[in-house]
């Protein structure tokens, strides 16, 4: 073999062992920006606590590598509709609630939170990430193209145009609900109806419902549902996860340190705005009470008795939709006998 023909084949041989190298050190820069659509209001407290701080720290741990683009309700889909455009791919990322979905996932009431059921927003973390709910639903939707992350635990409240008692007749009393919670309220007596969240504000301003829901105390303070509905009862109904909702092809395509940075952001703050948002509410309800003449309500025990047979009989239907709903139902029975509830 001639020198030439040596000097020619080393170079290849050279070019060949650089390159990956080179490629990996390319991909290390690379930028990556996506679409978060939320369905929240801008005006939400939750909004800025919590998808602007993840934003803010995904872009300083990255050093600008990764950033989000932050969408409000409506701004791009509202309700229902993100699902489908996260599973599309025409927005990478949502924030969401499984419960605007009920029909994509056996799973996905249980993994909404189920009214009447657990107490603490401890009980339904332990019972999402410990108990394995949320691993379920993930292999569940596996073939959707899509994953789930539940972002922090949130109480359900409702707050009222009218006091609510025990000479209230609830059949007329008209409530802007969602998932689960349609079927609870109306097992009680109410009128349930479901409304967008970006809409819920002009529904009760305008008598369209007569109360409603945007979790419990820090969710009325933030979009000011106290102006036109001052009357807020106890106690919280239901415990929910809000979710991240991330297209599978697009977290796939992302450079591994990115990948590593983002996932362990996403699981981090699960746990610190559940006991961060527990805080919030304490907050939120003094100041309505104090500042905004706020009244604090209880439900009587006639309407509790039927909030408690709801809950066992939603649970019932639940458990029916399949053999994981089964499975994790006979889980979180398990547990509610662990902590003695009936």
């Amino acid at each position: 073999m001639s020198k030439t023909n040596r000097r020619t084949i080393l170079k290849g041989s050279l070019a060949l062992v650089a390159a990956p190298a080179v490629i990996t050190s390319a991909r290390a820069q690379e930028k990556v920006n996506w679409r978060l659509q939320a369905h929240w209001p801008r005006s939400s407290a939750s909004f800025g606590r919590s998808l602007e701080v993840l934003a803010k720290e995904l872009d300083r741990q990255t050093g600008g590598r990764f950033t989000l683009e932050l969408l409000g309700a409506g701004e791009m889909a509202k309700g229902a509709e993100i699902f489908h455009h996260v599973r599309r791919g025409v927005i990478q990322m949502a924030m969401t609630f499984p419960g605007y979905n009920l029909g994509e996932s056996e799973l996905f009431g249980l993994y909404a939170g189920l009214p009447g059921l657990l107490r603490e927003p401890w009980e339904m973390m332990h019972y999402t990430r410990n108990l394995g709910l949320e691993d379920a639903v993930n292999e569940d939707l596996r073939s959707k193209g899509v994953f789930m992350r539940a972002e922090f635990v949130n109480p359900t409240e409702l707050v009222f145009k009218h006091k609510i008692d025990a000479s209230t007749n609830l059949a007329g009393i008209k409530v802007r609900s969602a998932g689960t919670m349609l079927e609870f309220l109306a097992a009680a007596g109410f009128a349930p109806q479901q409304v967008a969240s970006s809409e819920i504000y002009q529904a009760l301003s305008t008598g369209v419902v007569d109360g409603a829901h945007w979790g419990a105390a820090a969710g009325a303070l933030s979009i000011k549902l106290w102006e036109v509905a001052p009357f807020h009862m106890k106690p919280s109904l239901q415990l929910t996860n809000n979710c991240y909702m991330i297209n599978q092809a697009a977290y796939d395509k992302l450079p591994e340190d990115l990948r590593e940075i983002f996932t362990g952001l996403l699981k981090d703050q699960c746990w610190r705005r559940t006991f961060e948002y527990q805080h919030e509410e304490a907050v939120a309800l003094r100041t309505g009470v104090e500042k905004m003449g706020v009244t604090v309500g209880h439900y009587s025990d006639e309407v509790m008795a039927k909030f408690n047979k709801a809950a066992k009989d939603i649970l019932a239907k639940e458990m029916a939709k399949g053999p994981k709903a089964k499975e994790f139902g006979d889980r979180l029975l398990k547990f509610m006998d662990d902590l003695g509830y009936a």
